[in-house]
C-alpha cells in the first residue's frame, strides 16, 4: 500500500494542475513489485499502446518506476478512460 501511495502522490505532484491530478487513473502496483506492468497501466489507461509503454519506459526494463509512469502521464502519453 506505501508504494501504492508513492506512485499516486509522484503523478499527481507532476500533474500540471490540481485538476488534472484529480482527474487521472490511479495506477495501482497489483503484483506490489514496485514497478508497473503494461497489464497495469492498461488497467488504469484502457487506451494505452504498447508503443506509448515503451517509450515511456526510458530504461528500457520492461516496466514502469512510479517516475517514467509519472512523466508519460504528465506528458499526455495515455488516455484517461
Amino acid at each position: 500500500m506505501t508504494k501504492f501511495a508513492l506512485a499516486f502522490a509522484a503523478i499527481a505532484s507532476l500533474t500540471a494542475g490540481a485538476a488534472l491530478a484529480e482527474d487521472a487513473p490511479v495506477v495501482a502496483d497489483a503484483d506490489g513489485n514496485g514497478v508497473f506492468s503494461m497489464e497495469e497501466v492498461v488497467a488504469a489507461y484502457p487506451a494505452a499502446t504498447e508503443d506509448a509503454f515503451k517509450a515511456a519506459d526510458t530504461n528500457a526494463d520492461g516496466a514502469l518506476s512510479a517516475e517514467e509512469l509519472a512523466a508519460a502521464v504528465a506528458a499526455g502519453a495515455f488516455a484517461a478512460k
